[in-house]
């Protein structure tokens, strides 16, 4: 008999993320996934699944479950309280879990999301490959509810045998580093320096598309608007405004407005982290 989780109360927002659908943007399917994938993995390690299995994206934590059988978990990313039938455990470490035990997520006292492992992972059936929610494209498992069961795989790996994957606190200011974009010519010599030599701030305006920045406007060379043309996760798109929109992980394949830098790769999950309200800087890479 699978096992299932039972979704208590959803928290802020919270959606069932593994590594995505890359290799699909040509028929119009983004990557998607979690958009902390190193968050995600490394919770998946430390219960011996799969690093590709899908767990569970909360936003800013609050995430209520309950536990019908034995279970063991972890939580990474974003630091918060966690209790597990009412006793306190911390983050980046396995956690036991007992037959009617409820794992409760406080608040996260610095950056956005969690993630929630399970052992055996979150088996909802896949679409396109992949088992994540892409809140763009409408593709995957919906949004989770109070009272939505999620069943439990059964495909694990040997436990790690570790109690503990110490890792560097979030920056209060994270710096993003990135390379010159595919349009940088669209705009005036000095724009790209502003980029990168002023700051940031993340407004309300943040989701799992992408972060709508405020700070100097990046001034334009040229006028009028590109066609659509392929974007990527990172990518810093410019409307008219000239304030910045940094992609993540549910962007649009295609964007009209001209992309002046793309950040790398490896820092998507520090920008992933990134709350409202806080300032953000970039360094040329």
């Amino acid at each position: 008999m699978t096992a299932k989780i039972e979704v208590v109360r959803p928290g802020v927002f919270a959606t069932v993320q593994d590594l995505g659908r890359p290799g699909l943007a040509a028929i119009g399917v983004g990557r998607s996934g979690a958009a902390d994938r190193g968050s995600l993995r490394l919770a998946n390690r430390l219960v011996g699944n799969p690093e590709s299995h899908a767990a569970l994206e909360c936003v800013l934590g609050g995430l209520v479950l309950r536990f019908p059988a034995p279970a063991t978990i972890a939580v990474t990313g974003a630091p918060c309280s966690i209790t597990v039938g009412g006793r306190a455990f911390g983050s980046d470490s396995p956690i036991p879990v007992g037959p009617g035990d409820e794992l409760v997520l406080g608040m996260a006292s610095h950056g956005l999301r969690c993630y929630v492992a399970v052992r055996g992972g979150i088996d909802v059936p896949p679409v396109l490959g992949a088992r994540a929610t892409d809140t763009l494209g409408g593709l995957g498992p919906p949004v989770l509810s109070s009272g939505m069961t999620l069943p439990v795989g059964q495909e694990v790996q040997a436990h790690p045998g570790v109690d503990l994957a110490p890792r560097a606190p979030l920056p209060d200011v994270p710096v993003l580093r990135v390379g010159a974009g595919p349009r940088v010519s669209w705009f005036t010599p000095a724009a790209l320096s502003t980029l990168v030599s002023s700051g940031y701030v993340a407004t309300s305006d943040v989701d799992r598309v992408g972060v709508r920045l405020g700070g100097p406007a990046l001034s334009r060379a040229r006028s009028g608007e590109l066609p659509p043309e392929a974007a990527v996760p990172g990518a810093l798109q410019v409307p008219p405004s000239g304030q910045p929109i940094l992609f993540l992980a549910d962007h649009p394949v295609t964007g009209g407005y001209p992309v002046i830098a793309v950040v790398e790769e490896a820092d998507l999950d520090l920008a992933a982290q990134v709350r409202p309200g806080q300032r953000v800087r970039f360094r040329l890479s």
